[in-house]
């Protein structure tokens, strides 16, 4: 017996009204009554054009893990012009909203107080050493963009947070919270998911010019702060802990205040992006341990994530509730089962912020 025609157009639009509530639910991000609503925030990929493979590898980790609930949007940062086929193989892979940018020129060339001749001998005798990267240009361009020059672009000048991606990595474990809410929330101003020691002989003289810096401006740094994770002598040498910043979270409140940027201004005159191969990692992290008290820097321990190289990843209840793929007893992969895991484990060991 055939449906009355009344009772048969009432299913149809339910049908089309349920098509369309879950379009908007996957397209656009709907605030939910109950639910914390979305941070104003972005993922941030520096890139090349022949980067797309990885990243939509990366971007299915994070989109499948996390963001596919969430749809946070993302911005593309490269050096040259994003090509048609960068476009649409990364565009593809989210619902999100995507902003593609070009790099302007003075944020990826010598600045003018820049010896070049001077620059790319020194390149040439840390290739001679066998330090890592020592005679790559583009790579020294990137550190120095990523330490004090990425988040002036004018895409992100429309957000409050950023999460870094990168092309290659991994995201092991299911993210089942917000973690830009989660750091709104707790006032915290950085976060990271590994910790390791850094390559000295990349960054010679950069405690020294840290030294002199603190010298110089005794009165932008506070009288509690984390320095005691970097050295453990009041600030005369560094111990080489650094936040490896291939994953971090921040509030970009935090590089863009006036102590972050007269920090990295001092650093950008002392010459050691090309110099030397100083890279983002020790640069943001020594800010934060100068700038920032224990409290406003967070340890995302309950995600799981991987770089090529190593990886973090949680153990216990977390490791079973969030779904998590990796293995947390892997020393080959595992930091903190490592020796060059000491810093996280020595993160936990920094004395919380004295209360007046």
């Amino acid at each position: 017996m055939p449906l009355p025609r009344s009772l048969l157009v009432r299913y149809l639009l339910l049908a089309v009204g349920v098509i369309g509530l879950y379009t908007l639910l996957h397209k656009n991000y709907i605030y939910v009554p109950g639910a914390e609503p979305r941070v104003n925030a972005c993922f941030t990929v520096l890139a090349r054009n022949h980067d797309w493979r990885a990243l939509r590898d990366s971007m299915r980790q994070i989109e499948d893990r996390f963001n596919s609930r969430y749809n946070y949007p993302y911005v593309f940062l490269n050096d040259k012009p994003f090509s048609a086929e960068f476009i649409n193989m990364t565009q593809s892979m989210t619902r999100a909203q995507v902003h593609y940018g070009q790099i302007p020129s003075e944020h990826w060339s010598y600045p003018e107080w820049i010896n070049q001749t001077k620059a790319a001998s020194r390149r040439k005798e840390m290739h001679e050493k066998g330090v890592m990267y020592g005679d790559s240009e583009s790579y020294r361009h990137m550190c120095r963009f990523e330490s004090g020059l990425f988040f002036q672009h004018p895409l992100m000048q429309q957000f409050d947070y950023y999460w870094r991606l990168e092309p290659g990595i991994k995201y092991e474990c299911d993210i089942n919270y917000d973690p830009f809410v989660y750091m709104k929330k707790n006032k915290i101003r950085y976060a990271w998911t590994i910790a390791i020691y850094e390559l000295m002989n990349t960054i010679p003289t950069l405690w020294t010019s840290v030294k002199k810096f603190m010298h110089t401006h005794p009165d932008l740094i506070p009288s509690t702060n984390s320095l005691w994770w970097v050295s453990r002598d009041n600030g005369t040498t560094y111990n080489g802990c650094h936040f490896w910043s291939n994953f971090e979270i921040a509030d970009l409140s935090f590089y863009r205040s006036k102590e972050y940027q007269t920090f990295f201004d001092f650093l950008d005159r002392e010459g050691g992006f090309f110099y030397e191969r100083w890279g983002d990692a020790p640069v943001h992290s020594i800010a934060a341990a100068l700038f920032l008290q224990k409290e406003e820097v967070h340890w995302f321990n309950d995600i799981g994530y991987y770089h090529p190289g190593w990886q973090h990843c949680p153990s216990g209840n977390a490791w079973l509730d969030n779904r998590c793929t990796c293995d947390p007893n892997d020393k080959s992969k595992t930091i903190t089962n490592a020796n060059w895991g000491k810093c996280s484990h020595e993160w936990e060991m920094l004395p919380d912020t004295p209360r007046a």
